[in-house]
């Protein structure tokens, strides 16, 4: 099998939680080698091909972090469904500038902002707080940034952490731009392969302050 093709079967998802997009444009910024890429590997679901569903895939690339119930159930389905789970931007990593809302009540938010607390089913069930992802799931690599540079000397970054896990090794980014999650990993993976790691519940993961429906998850 050519390299061409062994490298052609890894499949990459990629995701928007809660954030600005930014992550995804500086992603699409390594530009002409978008070409190169796509010879490389195969989108799965991704706002880049309009794939509303994960399949199995390679890496999962997971931009912004939590804040309602919609989040946590995609954010379980690329962490079930992809082998290396990457949190990608400042959002996924730290909860970025959403998680400045942390230390208010939801409920007085809402009531501020609308009068009441608002419980139609149709509206997305909001968390206490903005979690970056790793608290909730076990990730591999995180990309720090607001976005992270395309271009970020001596590598380029996306297009390097792409490269190197394709290539088996661990990526070569320069220091201070890659950490590692997985902080307080939930659960231990019996008897699966190695990557995705089963979610458990944590306390503190259902919305406070007078949000009425159940937490889902």
């Amino acid at each position: 099998m050519s390299p061409a093709t062994a490298a052609r079967q890894w499949r990459v998802a990629t995701v928007s939680l809660t954030g600005c997009f930014g992550c995804h444009l500086s992603f699409l910024d390594i530009d002409e080698r978008l070409f190169d890429l796509i010879e490389q590997i195969e989108f799965d679901r991704s706002p880049l091909t309009g794939i509303k569903t994960v399949g199995r895939c390679n890496i999962g690339l997971v931009e912004g972090g939590l804040c309602n119930a919609e989040n946590a159930e995609v954010l379980r389905a690329f962490r079930d469904r992809c082998r290396i789970l990457v949190a990608v931007g400042a959002c996924a990593f730290t909860g970025g500038l959403p998680a400045l809302r942390n230390h208010l009540d939801v409920g007085e938010i809402m009531t501020a902002a609308y009068g009441e607390v608002p419980n139609d089913p149709e509206l997305l069930l909001p968390r206490d707080r903005m979690w970056p992802i790793h608290e909730v799931v076990q990730i591999g690599p995180a990309l720090p940034g607001r976005p992270p540079p395309a271009d970020a000397p001596p590598a380029d970054t996306f297009w390097q952490l792409l490269q190197d896990s394709m290539a088996g090794r661990p990526p070569q980014l320069h220091k201070g731009l890659i950490g590692y999650g997985g902080v307080r990993p939930l659960a231990r993976n019996r008897g699966r392969p190695p990557g995705p790691a089963p979610h458990r519940h944590r306390p503190g993961l259902a919305p406070s302050g007078g949000v009425q429906r159940r937490w889902i998850g």
